[in-house]
């Protein structure tokens, strides 16, 4: 049997340290008696204190106790936007703590490296397309998966080191583990060695994000298959991938998977996908998929997945024109996402969650319950986007210590893009949602077209589509959606969302004079 080792107390000034005897430099008998006078009686004392932990092999302390202005529960973009905010600019002392990686989901699992692996892709692309410009080359190896993924995790790490100095810089402590509030002032932290400690906080904002919602549990083997998360995780480039989903997820990560060469087959419920954007943008970037070879299973759901072995899956499936099945490697469930607060305690300060989980909130993200507030994708205001969480979270900032009492994210008018091939760009109202509002007095302008950059392809198949509608209402014409298909949409949304942002009316966009030639020029000669 294990000896247990003796714990001795020793005493420092007002300090109180246990240490292991085995860690302490023995010092010979002659020099301890003559240079402690007082040695055999505090030995005397220690051997009672040994005596009192000798049927223990640890000592309990008690959980170490801090305090904050502002407790910070989610390490993601928006709530450490928000607590450097508090902190550097209004002087608070703000505690932020976070289980896993700083950054979140967008920079760990969701928009850098999936714009990376987008970058990659579409580099593909124009390697295909470079031979209409008289490039000639031969590609040897393709895509090297292996060295990109390395790549894409080293500058993900890097991302991490920037995003501790930057808590660092602005005075916000940091503490990795996982927070449970335990009451209206307080939450206990679990620590990666286990060990606790106790936090004390006048504010608190849950910004804890979401996590890839789970498959149906009626599925037989759907757990063969990985999420939006372990996406990122995959080692080796698929031969045949099988995606399930219709948001802009699935639809990113098959156009990815298409342009680098792997067999793609991408299963949604319906006829179309991206189903709350506008119909134009739905139509065409189906047509636009299907014309380039992706397997588009419209109206279709999975019954079951079997294992074939060597990590090849068979997915069963249903859609209109029968059963079917197929044989895969990879098989991603991209089904949405789920606001991450179970396991928080929520429940111990009443804080009210809709149907889905998200935490209620106001205009100002305060939540049911005074100092306690929620941004980003853990709170109902729909719009899961990291800048929202970033620009929410600044604003709570100069509101509650910063005196800006009406300081607030507008969540209207906020422009998105999905990095499909090819990307889109929207913002404001679809046409739908526009007539269902202001009837009669909608106008849409609408164009459709070849961008200039398919000019020397051979082949009209070969050549992208691009398609731009602005939606306007009233008299004045202004304009309350613009939604844009092609080549450089990110890009040129960005503009032109400061614009609708703005008001602007149809007529203030006739007045620009156009760039030649871009094919954002379309966007101010629409007829």
């Amino acid at each position: 049997m294990t000896a247990r080792p003796t714990v001795y107390l020793f005493r420092t000034s007002l300090n109180i340290h246990f240490t292991n005897p085995r860690r302490l430099p023995k010092l010979p008998s002659k020099i301890i008696s003559n240079s402690f006078p007082a040695t055999r009686l505090a030995s005397q004392r220690l051997s009672a204190v040994s005596r009192q932990f000798s049927n223990s092999s640890t000592v309990k302390m008690a959980p170490i106790h801090k305090e904050c202005d502002y407790l910070v529960i989610g390490g993601g973009s928006g709530g450490l936007a928000s607590g450097r905010r508090a902190s550097a600019m209004y002087g608070a002392k703000v505690i932020a703590i976070e289980s896993k990686r700083l950054g979140g989901t967008c920079v760990n699992v969701g928009c850098v490296p999936k714009k990376v692996t987008w970058n990659a892709a579409s580099i593909r692309e124009t390697l295909r397309d470079a031979k209409s410009y008289g490039f000639n080359f031969e590609e040897v190896t393709p895509f090297d998966w292996t060295i990109f993924k390395q790549k894409r995790d080293a500058y993900v790490k890097r991302l991490n080191g920037i995003y501790a100095r930057n808590l660092d810089n602005d005075k916000v402590e940091y503490i990795h583990g996982h927070a449970i509030i335990k009451s209206k002032d307080e939450v206990e932290v679990t620590l990666d060695d286990g060990s606790k400690q106790s936090i004390g906080f006048k504010k608190l904002l849950i910004a804890v994000g979401g996590h890839p919602t789970k498959p149906p549990k009626n599925i037989p083997g759907a757990e063969l298959g990985t999420n939006s998360d372990g996406f990122f995780e995959i080692e080796k480039q698929p031969k045949k991938v099988a995606i399930i989903g219709a948001g802009y997820i699935a639809v990113e990560f098959a156009g990815m998977f298409h342009a680098l060469g792997t067999e793609t087959h991408l299963f949604i419920r319906y006829n179309t996908f991206l189903r709350t954007f506008d119909p134009m943008i739905q139509e065409k970037v189906v047509a636009e998929y299907e014309r380039q070879g992706i397997h588009i299973h419209k109206c279709s759901s999975v019954s079951k997945v079997e294992d074939l072995g060597d990590g090849w899956k068979r997915l069963h499936y249903k859609d209109k024109n029968g059963e079917g099945a197929v044989d895969v490697d990879a098989l991603i469930w991209a089904i949405g996402r789920t606001p991450q607060t179970d396991g928080l305690g929520l429940e111990k300060l009443g804080v009210k969650l809709d149907e889905k989980g998200h935490i209620v909130v106001d205009d100002y993200q305060n939540t049911n319950v005074e100092n306690v507030y929620a941004i980003g994708d853990v709170c109902n205001k729909g719009f899961e986007l990291t800048p929202v969480a970033i620009a929410a979270g600044r604003r709570l900032s100069d509101r509650i210590f910063g005196g800006r009492k009406d300081a607030h994210l507008e969540y209207s008018n906020i422009p998105s893009v999905v990095f499909a091939h090819p990307e889109v760009g929207a913002i404001g109202m679809t046409e739908p949602e526009a007539r269902k509002r202001y009837g009669d007095s909608v106008k849409v302008y609408q164009t459709g077209f070849t961008a200039m950059y398919y000019a020397l392809m051979d082949r009209q198949e070969e050549k992208g589509p691009t398609a731009f509608k602005v939606i306007c209402e009233g008299p004045n014409e202004r304009v309350v959606g613009m939604h844009i298909l092609g080549l450089g949409s990110s890009e040129i949304l960005q503009g032109f969302g400061v614009a609708v942002k703005m008001g602007a009316t149809k007529a203030d966009l006739d007045r620009c004079v156009a760039i030649h030639p871009t094919s954002a020029e379309e966007l101010v000669t629409l007829k």
